[in-house]
């Protein structure tokens, strides 16, 4: 167990994090609203470079996996992986397909199909409104994710650093005053980033989960169940966050994927298999072939409709993925040690980014299927409520009540193992790198995080959620360049000795 005395950076986050959470259950709609401001005065003046630097990222990830730099490996030249690749494949999955999946699976690509329309063809607006859902779901963002995982794994395995944002700053600048104070800063941004983005995702579960619950057990209003399931969420996270971090929770989390794996395969044989496999080839194709130009685009020439549509969903996801790549960085990197820099960053981009179009192809050409040639029910349903669109589209096959209730213990399993693993790399970052926290710090966390979700769960309104999100990652946007300039700068070192 560890000893160490509260760092000053984990007596900061803490203050940060813990007044956040309490601003938020006393004022939530005052803290929903002045993220929606900042956020959207963020995206107005510098929306540009947002996309600019996503599409920047996977370039660098492009030209690192196929320059000479490619056979680089994370530790010594004789390090082996310590996982299988199939066994790490999986875990990238655990990582980064979570409660957004079950929760956008089909909504989002309805909510992209509903504003297209009013600009093209209902078929045009369908094709369009899948590439975009692949554009925000794909290889950009596990670029993101992946980029920073790589430099994070680089200098942690290959310079013997700590898997903290603050190595790359020391190792490539030196230990002057000012490098040290700057990678300070960056650790604890790192930690308010990943607390306030996980708390998001905790609201989201709470949404998605009660809305579900309230359908199989007959309650008209789902909002009834709000605590109740906040709660038992509370309850799950806590106990593991007193033991050790081993595979107990890891076999939640590939429970998890399996039982959303499992899902999208039943959907796909029992629906109409053929029009969601032509989906899935053209809008696979279609993203292939135009996924970099659409990493550059702004809606920069449309009306103000079109542009808060790109600024609500592309724009904020890629500040999203910006969010959570401090933690998901350091999950894959932590997995990862003995691969070479190829072998990781194909890896992480290529096979996640396969699975998400696979998804999205699935649930939304369900979406598609009922609105172009059904009822267009589900899109009744998604306009009045996101959180019941998958819950909807599940009541239309065959033991509706059996899936829908995988779907809840699936986005359950996924929030509480999100939160748990989070709890920990908090402590390891607060606590200077100890990879082994003590369990009051990592509880103590716990119920930050706890009390950070149920704030944003007073919120109530998720567009207002992903802008407090985002406001809490816009600092990323400036710290993942220099962090990238010590990456390549430490490379050439290396290359030129």
């Amino acid at each position: 167990m560890s000893q160490r005395s509260p760092s000053a950076l984990l007596i900061v986050a803490l203050a940060i994090s813990a007044g956040i959470a309490l601003w938020g259950l006393v004022d939530p709609a005052g803290l929903g609203q002045l993220a929606a401001g900042a956020v959207e005065t963020q995206f107005n003046s510098r929306g540009w470079f947002i996309m600019l630097e996503a599409s920047g990222l996977l370039f660098v990830a492009i030209f690192l996996a196929f320059s000479r730099f490619g056979d680089i490996r994370l530790g010594s030249d004789d390090t082996e992986p310590e996982f299988s690749t199939p066994a790490w494949i999986a875990m990238l999955f655990a990582a980064g397909m979570g409660v957004g999946l079950l929760f956008y699976g089909a909504a989002e690509p309805l909510t992209h199909f509903e504003e297209l329309r009013k600009y093209s063809p209902d078929p045009h607006a369908a094709a369009y409104a899948l590439f975009v859902t692949y554009l925000n779901w794909g290889f950009h963002a596990w670029a993101i994710y992946g980029v920073v995982g790589l430099i994070i794994a680089y200098f942690a395995f290959r310079r013997g650093g700590t898997l903290l944002l603050s190595a790359p700053l020391s190792d490539a600048m030196g230990s002057a005053r000012w490098s040290r104070v700057l990678g300070w800063f960056f650790d604890l941004l790192s930690i308010v980033a990943i607390a306030v983005g996980l708390a998001g995702s905790l609201a989201m579960g709470v949404f998605q989960i009660q809305t579900g619950l309230a359908g199989l057990v007959g309650v008209s209003d789902p909002s009834t169940l709000t605590f109740p399931v906040f709660f038992a969420m509370c309850i799950a996270f806590t106990i593991p966050l007193r033991r050790d971090l081993g595979e107990g929770m890891a076999k939640l989390s590939n429970a998890a994927m399996l039982i959303a794996i499992g899902m999208m395969v039943y959907l796909l044989v029992l629906g109409p298999t053929s029009y969601l496999m032509n989906g899935l080839v053209t809008g696979f194709g279609r993203y292939m072939f135009e996924v970099l130009p659409a990493g550059f685009a702004t809606a920069e020439f449309f009306d103000r409709d079109v542009v808060n549509w790109f600024q609500d969903w592309t724009l904020n996801y890629m500040i999203w993925w910006l969010a959570w790549s401090p933690f998901v960085g350091i999950f894959i990197a932590r997995i990862s040690r003995g691969r070479t820099i190829r072998a990781f960053l194909l890896g992480v981009i290529v096979a996640p980014t396969l699975f998400s179009i696979l998804w999205f192809g699935v649930f939304g050409g369900l979406g598609f299927f009922d609105a172009l040639r059904q009822d267009g029910a589900l899109s009744a349903v998604n306009n009045q409520n996101l959180d019941a669109t998958t819950f909807a589209l599940l009541q239309r096959f065959p033991l509706a009540g059996f899936t829908q209730f995988a779907t809840i213990i699936a986005a359950f399993l996924f929030v509480v193992t999100s939160v748990v693993s989070a709890g920990f790399t908090l402590a390891m970052i607060g606590t200077g790198g100890d990879e082994n926290p003590s369990p009051r710090i990592r509880t103590i966390w716990g119920a930050i995080l706890g009390a950070l979700g149920l704030a944003m769960v007073f919120v109530g309104d998720i567009g207002l959620v992903r802008s407090i999100i985002a406001i809490s990652a816009i600092a990323f946007v400036f710290i993942v360049p220099i962090l990238v300039v010590c990456l390549f700068r430490t490379l050439m070192r290396e290359g030129r000795q």
